[in-house]
């Protein structure tokens, strides 16, 4: 019985990984065939990009604790309401900041026009700033890691949810401000942080 839960809980990390090694083996693909930059000055662009934007998630999480003040009669109601808002903060903050810690670490310069292959910058040249890093998304992590919260208390929501993330994603190879690896990278590590800070007590 312990081997077997054991293997469950490998199982995750192993399609995890593969996810990320056919996800680097389509980079050079991707960089081309996944170019449009007039998609974030489009509604339907906008609309995605900004689920990787933190005050986003503020504001929805604001929504879940304005409902639970009105569920007087309802104390469980009302303190799950809350709670699902209170988390929702915490995973955002805890998946962007590590997305900016993950790039001060790996150091993976953005994708240029043209693929000619993955270009690092040394540790000594501008140690602490992130600009020009695009392993892994913050914008993408941030919006998994809100996504999974919300879809793990309230399940239903789940699916929307993710295809919402995954659009968010998809603008970010669109403006080519991240290679499909950043992005993939992203989105699992978002999804963890969400998903296990969205855990019911």
């Amino acid at each position: 019985m312990t081997g077997r839960a054991g293997m469950t809980r490998f199982l995750p990390v192993l399609a995890g990984a593969m996810l990320l090694l056919v996800a680097h083996l389509l980079d050079p693909w991707a960089v081309h065939a996944l170019r449009l930059p007039s998609a974030n000055d489009r509604d339907w662009g906008r609309l995605l990009r900004i689920l990787g934007f933190a005050p986003t998630w503020l504001a929805i999480s604001g929504l879940f604790w304005l409902e639970s003040r009105g569920q007087a009669g309802q104390p469980a109601r009302a303190a799950d309401l809350a709670r699902t808002g209170r988390d929702i903060i915490i995973a955002v903050a805890v998946g962007g900041i590590l997305a900016e810690v993950a790039k001060l670490l790996i150091r993976r310069e953005r994708p240029t026009t043209e693929f000619l292959g993955y270009q690092f910058r040394a540790f000594a040249d501008a140690p602490f700033t992130t600009k020009s890093f695009g392993m892994p998304s913050s914008h993408v992590a941030v919006a998994f890691a809100g996504a999974a919260v919300v879809g793990r208390r309230y399940p239903r929501t789940a699916p929307l949810l993710l295809a919402l993330a995954a659009g968010c994603g998809l603008t970010r190879i669109f403006a080519q401000a991240h290679f499909l690896s950043d992005v993939v990278a992203a989105a699992l590590g978002g999804w963890a942080v969400g998903w296990r800070t969205g855990r019911r007590e």
